[in-house]
């Protein structure tokens, strides 16, 4: 154990040995002058401090000095009642520092207990009560603030969690500092209670046990006990202004000596008008004109100083700019924070900027979180931070998302208005602005708040604008999510899944593939919206078949089938068949046969003509599936399913490609359709 936490210990013990042993004078005038400096060395660290949190442990510490002072009293109390002395301090206190009148040093003791009890404790215990509730009503919205700057990108997740923490600290702090303001209050009350029994039970002791006068008991007893009571009360009243200025500070860039010459010296005209009064003061009255005059006359010195030095300082602050200004037009412009590219972006007109201010009701901050938790779940990806920001250039009501600081998806929103959907069957009485939903393209109206339950009646779909483009935000992250998985991104998933499985991922990377060759496979199964959450299963696949090619598309090809099950659940529903387009044996055959092996892969090579035909047969049968209300579902074999992905994704990107060997044995297909160019 260190020496300064051993001294603690050793002084805890100490107080309870002054509770239970008596002590000779000499030690106790030993501990008053320690319980003086303790007292003063508290105010001085409590003006110092710029904010509470920097003497967080006082409410602790008060509680410790608080035991200190009354086990102090006890045995001050034992040494007085006993042997009618207490040591040099408090026969000091009670002859030099009131000049030997024991009434005079009650009545200062008196004003001492009033300003303690009456002034500083009363304040500061309301204080604290009132700071300590205030802090933990204001806990949640302080977490809301902290979540939504990180996930505008304001701060970093390290700054986000330093701010919790100090939110937590906070409302510890002003908790504690509620109840140890009480410790305070009591010391106060008791004091007063120790100096009336060492006065009664005083003269008691000395005219019935040591044969003393009632004269002479009167002006010992007495004597010792304001001296005892003036020795305790004036470190109690230095702890009680300590506790006062810690819990009315507020958060600062200074220390209270800082705040108080940057405060109440900022403006000189005041000491002028404070100069003046004073001097009026000693003119119209029979005040010492001396001491009026000497003070206006500091006071109006102090004013005038003050004011040459705001001169100085404003001339000083203008040459600096000047020069600032000068040095920037010479100097390179630094452009390496231009380079800085936001993974994504979502820009908004200002009509829109409701949407995302909490004050006006605004939720798209809370809703971005959800966004990034389905994310994680759906996919199995973490989503980079979204950067949100109105821009002026935008129409009022328009909005634009952005991927890696390209256009990929925008629209327009009415914020007074909902968005409503048809089932398929117009109803010619629901009246709104044609539009288009965002996220899927489907025919929609902006109706106002007077139609939406109509509309909801009439079997319509009817969403708020927020909604709106919550969906449109998810839809667009799950079509860009392989865009967002970079080798960085790659590599934080790895060393997440190595603290569960640290084996299986020695054996995958670096030793077998490479980072990048990971990262291939994972966008791989991102770009056709397949989750990559089941990390163990997909490393496992990389183990077994990465040292037998580099081929990361095949490599793909084998993890798809050791997803079958999760792929299976994904496109299909309970106690439904699967209902599925199938491609003949001569379109496989010619798409088998148009696959080029090259030393960086296999790729499709067929004749234009019979792509074509082959991609009109295709969008023929999903157009027809989908008016079925089915959604389209092409099942080939696994040799060719790789190519066929390859054929379709530019002109049919929505449409799944899966193989026999991607769905369990008990999945029911039915085929609705064959792909055929005979």
């Amino acid at each position: 154990m260190k020496a300064r936490d051993l001294s603690v210990l050793l002084g805890v013990i100490l107080i309870v040995i002054m509770l239970i042993i008596p002590l000779p004078p000499g030690i106790l005038d030993f501990l008053i002058v320690i319980n003086i400096s303790l007292a003063l060395i508290i105010i001085l660290v409590a003006m110092s401090t710029n904010d509470a949190l920097q003497f967080s442990i006082f409410p602790t510490l008060l509680l410790l000095v608080t035991l200190f002072r009354l086990g102090l009293n006890v045995s001050t109390t034992r040494s007085i009642l006993g042997n009618a002395e207490a040591g040099n301090v408090i026969d000091t206190f009670g002859n030099y520092v009131v000049g030997g009148n024991a009434l005079v040093g009650f009545v200062v003791f008196l004003i001492l207990i009033i300003i303690q009890f009456v002034v500083i404790t009363k304040g500061a215990e309301r204080v604290s009560e009132v700071g300590a509730r205030f802090t933990l009503d204001a806990m949640p919205g302080k977490q809301m603030s902290i979540d939504a700057d990180l996930n505008a990108g304001m701060i970093s997740d390290a700054e986000a969690k330093g701010r919790r923490e100090r939110i937590e600290k906070e409302a510890d702090f002003y908790g504690a500092m509620d109840g140890a303001s009480k410790f305070v209050k009591g010391d106060a009350i008791a004091g007063i209670v120790i100096v009336i029994i060492n006065m009664i039970f005083g003269l008691v002791i000395g005219m019935m046990q040591m044969g003393m006068d009632l004269g002479t008991a009167a002006t010992t007893y007495t004597l010792l006990t304001v001296g005892d009571g003036l020795v305790s009360q004036i470190p109690a009243l230095l702890i009680s202004t300590a506790t006062g200025i810690i819990v009315t500070r507020a958060a600062s860039d200074g220390n209270l000596s800082q705040d108080l010459n940057k405060q109440l010296l900022a403006f000189p005209n005041m000491l002028y008008v404070a100069a003046a009064t004073i001097f009026l003061l000693g003119v119209a009255t029979p005040i010492d004109k001396f001491v009026t005059f000497s003070v206006a006359g500091l006071l109006a010195f102090g004013a005038f100083q003050l004011k040459r030095v705001e001169k100085q300082t404003l001339e000083r602050d203008e040459t600096e700019e000047v020069v600032e200004e000068k040095d920037d037009m010479k100097s390179p412009e630094s452009v390496v924070s231009l380079l800085q590219i936001d993974p994504i972006e979502f820009e908004f007109g200002y009509g829109l900027i409701p949407l995302a201010d909490a004050n006006q009701g605004g939720d798209l901050l809370d809703r971005v979180v959800m966004i990034r938790r389905q994310m994680a779940l759906e996919l199995g990806m973490i989503v980079p931070v979204i950067r949100i920001r109105d821009n002026i250039q935008l129409q009022p009501n328009e909005y634009t998302i952005k991927i890696k600081g390209n256009e990929v998806a925008k629209g327009d929103l009415l914020l007074d208005h909902y968005m409503a959907m048809s089932p398929g069957v117009e109803d010619e009485s629901i009246i709104g602005v044609d539009t288009v939903e965002p996220a899927f393209g489907l025919p929609a109206l902006w109706i106002g708040e007077e139609m939406k339950e109509q509309a909801e009646l009439s079997g319509y779909t009817v969403v708020d604008p927020p909604s709106v483009v919550s969906t449109h935000l998810t839809e667009v992250i799950k079509g860009h999510a392989h865009e967002l998985l970079g080798r960085q991104e790659t590599k934080q998933l790895v060393e997440h899944l190595q603290e569960t499985y640290p084996a299986l991922v020695e054996e995958v990377t670096p030793n077998t593939l490479s980072t990048g060759e990971v990262q291939k496979v994972l966008t791989n199964l991102l770009k056709e919206n397949i989750s990559i959450r089941n990390l163990p299963i997909i490393f496992e696949t990389l183990a077994d078949y990465g040292q037998m090619t580099k081929d990361m598309d095949l490599v793909t090809e084998y993890v798809r089938q050791s997803l079958s099950r999760q792929i299976s659940k994904q496109f299909t529903s309970p106690g439904e068949p699967l209902y599925v387009i199938t491609l003949s044996g001569s379109v496989e055959k010619k798409i088998a046969d148009g696959v080029q092996q090259t030393e960086h892969g296999n790729f499709l090579s067929m004749d234009p003509n019979e792509s074509q035909r082959v991609l009109e047969s295709a969008a023929g049968e999903t157009d027809r599936l989908s008016q079925m209300g089915q959604v389209p579902v092409i099942l080939c074999s696994p040799a060719v399913r790789m190519y066929v992905r390859q054929l379709l994704e530019r002109y049919l990107p929505h449409v799944p490609v899966l193989s026999y060997n991607e769905l369990e044995a008990n999945v029911e297909v039915q085929s609705v359709g064959v792909v055929n160019v005979e």
